[in-house]
């Protein structure tokens, strides 16, 4: 008889059980990795927009990342009281601890981000307070403004557990505390200062030194990564680069005048004006109004040109609107409050504007000769003409017997206008420069339906 012996498959079992036990091993291993990130990013800058963007996504991204805690390297003089309250708002709502390490300044704007956070460490000579609400001057700002920011720091205080009156004492001149403040002064407390009355949990000399002090475990500093877009964005607000750019936005708009229909000139001004508006725009600086105001100005230049005869109120009104949309996007008003303006930036905003505004006007009235004569303009502009050789039919052109007539200017040439010949009144164009009405010109060429003259 053949005897079959039933074998419980206990290896198998066995096997199973050390995978499963190993997989939830690697699974807790795992998580506790992510657990122990230290997610951090940097505010290095005044607050505004562009800050309010960077610490939205670092705080989302932290989350994803189910890091154990958010980190911010803060070094600043204050900035928007706007945008700051948005970031205390998210700091207060993420369930992550938050730390904020003081490089060196934490004012303001800086001092209510801090005391949002759970835990403050500074570098030694770091400071925290001065947080009265100024213009770009340092002017103080009116009181509803000042009475705003109390509040805000004084509540925002009570929700991390810290002295409230003192808080408030960073904006308050008038508030009064027995052996930290008397009447009449702000208070900033220095890195001993601020460990004593509860404004700051430590002291050390770089932020790597904060995960010694953290509890639970081994931490790894994640550091928060900012994209190409907002690098280009930043680039773009400096006020170097804004320069250039109003440059091409002007100089764009008279080459088009002096040589219409190339459209090259034109569409380097568009581009040029969309790179100026974007990012200002995007860093809360430009408000919608200000850009209408722009564009409006253009088109009345536009229709100044090359509809409506003579100079008057249309382009006035265009030159005076173009300047004033390019010169208030600069500035940092919220709508139509200037509050927060100063004189100064104001007239350095304005000047800006208008020195590259009559830049390439002055070039164009030096050099505008060489220039349209050049190789390289040559190269860029409607050279080409249909002719019967080359196999086009078509009809003379009325306009090619006036070539090498004198007339006389019936408007402005600026550089498109009128001139009559033969009391005929046809469009024309000045070769090198402006020519007043009234002035005699000599027929040059033929450019379109257009008649290219010089002044006699």
């Amino acid at each position: 008889m053949q005897t079959y012996c039933h074998k419980t498959p206990i290896g198998h079992l066995t096997l199973y059980i050390f995978t499963f036990l190993l997989l939830n091993l690697c699974t807790l291993i795992n998580i506790n990795a992510q657990s122990n990130i230290v997610y951090r990013f940097q505010i290095h800058d005044e607050i505004g927009p562009s800050v309010n963007r960077l610490t939205q996504k670092a705080i989302a991204e932290a989350e994803k990342k189910k890091a154990s805690y958010i980190l911010i390297d803060l070094d600043t003089y204050g900035g928007l009281v706007s945008d700051a309250d948005e970031i205390r708002t998210a700091l207060l709502k993420t369930k992550i601890p938050t730390i904020v390490f003081i490089r060196n300044n934490a004012a303001s704007a800086g001092a209510l981000i801090s005391i949002a956070c759970d835990s403050i460490y500074m570098r030694p000579g770091a400071t925290i307070g001065a947080a009265s609400v100024v213009n770009e001057a340092g002017e103080l700002a009116p009181e509803k403004y000042q009475s705003y920011m109390r509040k805000k720091m004084r509540a925002t205080a009570e929700e991390t557990g810290r002295r409230p009156e003192i808080a408030e004492g960073m904006t308050d001149e008038s508030l009064e505390i027995d052996s930290i403040k008397e009447a009449g002064k702000i208070i900033t407390f220095s890195t001993k200062e601020a460990i004593k009355y509860g404004y700051c949990n430590g002291v050390v000399d770089k932020p790597e030194d904060i995960l010694l002090k953290l509890s639970g475990g081994t931490y790894v500093m994640e550091n928060h990564e900012i994209t190409c877009i907002e690098e280009i964005i930043l680039w773009l607000v400096k006020p170097a680069v804004s320069g250039i750019l109003l440059l091409l936005i002007f100089g764009g708009i008279y080459f088009e005048f002096k040589m219409p229909g190339t459209f090259l000139p034109l569409g380097v001004s568009i581009v040029a004006a969309i790179m100026y508006f974007a990012p200002l725009y995007l860093d809360g600086m430009a408000a919608n109004w200000e850009i209408i105001v722009f564009a409006l100005g253009i088109v009345l230049i536009l229709l100044e040109i090359f509809v409506i005869p003579g100079f008057g109120v249309a382009g006035i009104t265009g030159i005076t609107l173009t300047i004033t949309g390019l010169t208030l996007a600069l500035v940092r008003n919220i709508d139509f409050d200037f509050s927060f303006v100063s004189g100064k930036s104001l007239a350095i905003s304005f000047l800006m504007v208008t020195v590259a505004m009559a830049l390439p006007l002055a070039l164009l009235l030096a050099f505008g000769q060489r220039i349209f004569s050049s190789a390289l303009f040559n190269r860029v502009s409607v050279q080409a003409s249909m002719s019967k050789e080359d196999g086009y039919s078509i009809k003379d052109n009325a306009l090619q017997q006036f070539i090498g007539s004198t007339a006389v200017c019936s408007t402005d040439l600026r550089p498109a206008g009128k001139i009559e010949i033969g009391g005929e009144r046809l469009d024309a164009v000045a070769d090198g420069g402006f020519i007043e009405k009234g002035n005699n010109v000599r027929v040059l060429r033929l450019q379109g339906n257009y008649l290219i003259v010089e002044k006699i």
